[in-house]
């Protein structure tokens, strides 16, 4: 990652979460400041949100890296409707140092004064504090005087949790800006399934491939409705990507290209062919003891720079989607 060390995702996000805050009303997100000055934007805890927000906050989520849209597609056989799109061109700082949701934020019920709050925080913000030990590996850190993050919860985080986000990150109240999008509402929704492109970076790192393989990644999956409850709208973004998130990668060598089209799509995974919300349930609602092979998209195209040669892996599951989302 040398090449784009020099790089900051928080300054590259920069403008984009400027515009996030002056569109607040037409993008329809509430705009809270805390009394020492950070910002919270609330994209679906009380506010309506949109899908124009969730393509934003995806946006930031990518450290001002990623290109992401939504695309309608009403052909004679769609999967379905609306779909998510994602390209990135620094695919590992945009996926891994930036979008990825690998920052643990905690606080109990007497650090609350309420209830315990648990949330697990992805974008920029993270390159700051570099808290998780995949910082290492990347040899990457942001240094830079603004942050933010996102936070797929449905409530907004407590000033305990902004403090500890703010001394992690070395930065004064009034330079943190935190999104937060619960699964359930519509920009929530879209930033989950934006994620489809991070899904297969994470596992091609978790299948050993030296990261400095990746030139390009772009990739999409189908855009569901929100669903009137955080297991049921967890279980659908989920599933929008494990059977029908497409993604096309493109590589050094050809053994490589090779191994990612064989080992990235989901099907390789236990559990594959359920649906997520009740893979979850049957695990008793533990993230960690679902086979995590399962966290990947279900189709992947991986191109050889090396020999010129696109090799091909996995299939959509359109009769899965179609049972969970469409009405019977």
């Amino acid at each position: 990652m040398t090449s784009t060390s020099a790089l900051s995702v928080n300054a590259l996000s920069e403008p984009l979460v400027k515009q996030l805050i002056d569109d607040a009303q037409r993008l329809r997100v509430d705009i809270v400041r805390t009394p020492a000055g950070t910002v919270i934007v609330d994209a679906g805890v009380n506010a309506a949100g949109s899908v124009e927000a969730g393509l934003l906050i995806a946006r930031i989520c990518m450290g001002g890296l990623g290109h992401v849209t939504q695309r309608i597609a009403f052909d004679a056989a769609p999967l379905w409707p609306a779909f998510i799109e994602v390209h990135a061109s620094n695919p590992v700082l945009a996926c891994l140092a930036s979008q990825y949701a690998g920052w643990s934020l905690s606080a109990t019920k007497e650090q609350t004064g309420g209830k315990k709050f648990f949330s697990l925080g992805s974008g920029p913000a993270r390159a700051l504090a570099c808290k998780e030990p995949l910082f290492d590996e990347l040899g990457y850190r942001d240094r830079h005087d603004r942050g933010a993050l996102v936070m797929e919860v449905d409530r907004l985080p407590p000033q305990v949790v902004i403090d500890k986000v703010l001394n992690d990150c070395g930065l004064a109240p009034a330079n943190l800006v935190i999104a937060v999008t619960p699964t359930q509402s519509v920009a929530g929704t879209v930033q989950v399934v934006a994620r489809v492109v991070e899904v297969a970076l994470h596992k091609t790192h978790v299948l050993g491939v030296d990261l400095n393989e990746i030139v390009d990644v772009s990739g999409n999956a189908p855009l569901p409705p929100p669903a009137p409850d955080g297991v049921q709208a967890m279980g659908r973004t989920n599933d929008a990507i494990l059977y029908g998130g497409r993604v096309h990668l493109t590589v050094k060598s050809d053994a490589v290209a090779k191994k990612l089209a064989a080992e990235l799509p989901s099907s390789n995974a236990r559990g594959y062919g359920e649906p997520f919300a009740d893979i979850f349930k049957s695990f008793n609602y533990d993230f960690y003891q679902i086979d995590a092979a399962l966290f990947a998209p279900a189709e992947a195209w991986v191109s050889s720079l090396e020999s010129g040669v696109t090799y091909h892996g996995g299939t959509l599951n359109k009769a899965l989607l179609d049972a969970q989302w469409q009405a019977r």
